[in-house]
């Protein structure tokens, strides 16, 4: 129960040439408000989704900055993390409801993992809904509890958030993405938003040569001479790769040569992305110029960099999106990206992108602007450089950090006063 993820601290100073001297400075003065305090970020899988990717990164720099910090996460069988992805789905607006025995085996297994967190954080923040329940079971103690929200809930089944409700409400604070995903019920308790963030000194954002880049796309099978369509995503229903291949074959029809690559990270806490890996491959059929590749084929963060810097193209074909990190990832990579209109993705889109926003479901939509941009390469340089601007300014890893810091200085404050 509640596996400790070793982290190594990454000094601040790493990001000076790329943030600035104000933003360093800035963290530091936040990190030593908090010196002293014991904190513990808690989820439900170390690799495999953005999630687990961030907190690797926002450790590391909460290290690197001083602070005594824990990764933790949860331990669940296969029914826990069913019953917690449909959840998930829930909280996105999936109609299916959840049965009292799902709810039961959801509680016990939180009450386990409560029964095994140690004492003496002074911060605990608990991502996404798998540990939301920890809080009712391990009781406040002297902590404060902050829930992250890292999901689209602007449009929630009722039933679900319903049975989420009393595991949250006891919470410190509650942080979402945007304004828009803090369902009505909510609105009362302590409401914080936080955009999440990219870390571009990861190896999947590192600069990587472009000789590099092509050697890494042939060794995966990708002819570098012909044009590029990837998506990288979980093998999630609500990132719709069944409806990228489709999108692949209409703007194929229109360029000869085109391949796609829908490469995606296996998790743990997600079962349903089994089922839906065989139905890509399926749909596939065989097509050669269809690469599908995970994390369990060779696929790693350095493969996911080149993808990124090397495609023509990259679409994000989200149908509902808390954030989508991989847009900016891709942004900070100066390629363009044609995307879902669904939840955080229009944050990332700089202004001479998003035209190249499509509603969600809409193949013809997308297939055309994946055309116009292939055809495009003047247009797709400026919105590849505008992009990786409006990333730097608004969606690093090192804002992130600040914005937690922030608040774990908002919840210790009085704290801090009286020890001082």
């Amino acid at each position: 129960m509640l596996q400790h993820v070793d982290i190594s601290p990454v000094p601040i100073d790493d990001y000076r040439s790329i943030i600035g001297d104000d933003a360093i400075e800035r963290l530091r003065t936040l990190a030593n408000q908090l010196h002293g305090a014991r904190i513990l970020q808690l989820n439900a899988t170390a690799f495999g989704g953005g999630v687990s990717e961030m907190l690797r990164s926002v450790v590391a720099i909460e290290l690197g900055l001083g602070l005594d910090v824990e990764w933790r996460v949860i331990a669940g069988d296969n029914a826990f993390f069913e019953v917690t992805k449909q959840m998930h789905n829930g909280l996105q607006g999936d109609d299916r409801s959840i049965d009292q025995q799902q709810l039961e085996h959801y509680l016990q297994t939180n009450r386990q993992n409560a029964d095994a967190l140690p004492d003496g954080y002074d911060i605990i923040i608990v991502h996404d809904p798998q540990p939301a329940a920890l809080l009712h079971f391990a009781g406040r103690g002297s902590a404060s509890w902050i829930w992250r929200c890292h999901i689209d809930t602007s449009q929630p089944n009722a039933d679900v958030l319903g049975l989420l409700r009393p595991y949250i409400d006891p919470y410190d604070a509650l942080v979402f993405t945007m304004d828009e995903f803090v369902p009505p019920e909510l609105r009362k308790r302590n409401i914080q938003i936080i955009p999440p963030g990219i870390d571009p000194l990861s190896p999947k954002n590192l600069s990587l040569p472009d000789d590099l880049c092509r050697r890494i796309l042939r060794w995966a099978g990708i002819d570098p001479r012909r044009p590029l369509l990837t998506q990288v995503s979980r093998f999630d229903p609500w990132k719709d790769p069944l409806g990228v291949i489709r999108i692949y074959r209409q703007a194929r029809e229109q360029v000869p040569g085109l391949q796609l690559a829908l490469l995606g990270s296996m998790a743990t806490d997600d079962p349903e992305a089994w089922d839906l890996l065989q139905a890509v491959r399926a749909e596939a059929n065989n097509d050669p110029d269809i690469t599908i590749g995970t994390n369990l084929t060779g696929i790693s963060n350095i493969e996911i960099n080149a993808f990124q810097h090397a495609s023509d193209v990259v679409i994000q074909n989200s149908q509902r999106e808390g954030f989508g990190l991989i847009v900016s990832e891709t942004l900070w990579k100066e390629t363009p990206v044609v995307a879902g209109r669904a939840g955080g993705i229009p944050l990332q889109i700089p202004e001479s992108g998003q035209r190249f926003l499509v509603e969600p479901g809409d193949a013809d939509a997308a297939a055309a602007r994946v055309v116009e941009l292939l055809g495009d390469p003047d247009l797709s340089a400026t919105i590849g450089r505008d992009g990786r601007n409006l990333v730097r300014e608004r969606f690093l890893m090192t804002r992130l950090v600040a914005d937690q810091l922030a608040l774990f200085n908002q919840l210790r404050k009085p704290i801090s006063i009286a020890a001082s």
